[in-house]
C-alpha cells in the first residue's frame, strides 16, 4: 500500500501544481484583457477630445471672422 500512498501524494502535488498554474495564467489574461479595455478606453477619450477641440476651434473662428 506504500505505493499506492505515494501514487496519490504524487498525483495530488500534481493537481495543486496545475491549478496553481492555471490561476496564475487567469490572472494574466485578466490583467492583458484590463490594459487592452484601458488603451481602448483612453483611445476612445482621446478621439473625442481632439473632436471637441476641432469644434470648439472652428466655432471660435467663425465668431472672429464675423
Amino acid at each position: 500500500m506504500h505505493n499506492g500512498e505515494q501514487l496519490g501524494a504524487v498525483r495530488s502535488e500534481l493537481l495543486d501544481i496545475f491549478m496553481t498554474m492555471e490561476v496564475a495564467e487567469h490572472e494574466t489574461r485578466k490583467k492583458s484583457a484590463a490594459v487592452r479595455y484601458l488603451r481602448a478606453r483612453r483611445g476612445i477619450e482621446m478621439h473625442n477630445e481632439i473632436r471637441r477641440l476641432e469644434r470648439d476651434i472652428a466655432d471660435f473662428e467663425d465668431d472672429a471672422l464675423q
